[in-house]
């Protein structure tokens, strides 16, 4: 259950997690050291290592899921498991560690004036590096949900996020599972939904294990991917707002 005084927004860290036995366990317990007052859940996508014993060895909530589901399909476990347990804020962090749990107030706190909040690497703090076919990618995937979204958005596959809970609600329903759907066609379901999204500049750090799968191969891939899945985003049709808030089960 949250841990979070009732003065304070109900925070739960959603980690999805799918053979991560080597990082997940330090992961969570950073986190948990960074931000005593949230909760951390793990939704293990079908892992078949240590993943799920680890993180629960860490002190995390764990949701064990039968087969991988992909990043969406297990955020969407998250989200659900959030509006049954009645959280107010959800943060997406993944569980290599290269997301630092002490931005998390500074990205909970743009929540005054947005419902989903992006923690962007490309925005002024520190120097990450990608390959030049995955960062064309990136800035053409960021060029049009800008447009789309009225303001600056420069990382919009980061999936280190916050969302309030009118968003919530609309992701335990909508979010997608196809590949990058959980980062760019989320932002633009929100952005459809009547959302305001803007971004937080973070520094991200390397993995903290196991090692990354880029080869000029897969980022050409990825760049045809990418663009594809802008593409459904866009053309797919969304309510203008969510008429009905999703049934409170995971």
């Amino acid at each position: 259950m949250p841990t979070a005084s009732p003065a304070s927004p109900r925070v739960l860290v959603v980690m999805p997690a799918w053979n991560e036995e080597e990082s997940v366990g330090a992961t969570v317990r950073s986190l948990r050291a960074a931000q005593p007052g949230i909760d951390v859940l793990v939704v293990d996508d079908g892992s078949s290592d240590g993943t799920a014993a680890e993180a629960a060895r860490a002190g995390a909530i764990v949701c064990p899921l039968p087969f991988n589901l992909g990043v969406g399909g297990a955020m969407r476990a998250g989200y659900r498991y959030a509006v049954q347990h009645g959280y107010d804020v959800v943060a997406q962090v993944d569980a290599d560690g290269q997301h630092d749990g002490a931005y998390l107030p500074e990205l909970i706190a743009a929540l005054d004036s947005a419902d989903v909040v992006v923690g962007a690497r490309f925005a002024g703090r520190g120097d990450y590096q990608v390959g030049f076919v995955r960062g064309l990618a990136m800035r053409l995937l960021a060029a049009v949900l800008s447009r789309l979204a009225g303001t600056r958005l420069t990382d919009v596959t980061s999936g280190f996020r916050v969302i309030n809970r009118r968003a919530l609600h609309i992701f335990a329903t909508h979010y997608p599972a196809e590949y990058l759907g959980d980062t760019v066609e989320s932002l633009v379901i929100a952005l459809r939904t009547g959302c305001t999204v803007r971004q937080v500049p973070v520094e991200m750090r390397p993995r903290a294990g196991g090692r990354a799968s880029q080869t000029p191969v897969r980022a050409a891939i990825y760049l045809a991917r990418a663009v594809i899945a802008l593409g459904l985003a866009l053309v797919r049709r969304w309510p203008t707002t969510l008429e009905h808030p999703p049934k409170e089960h995971v």
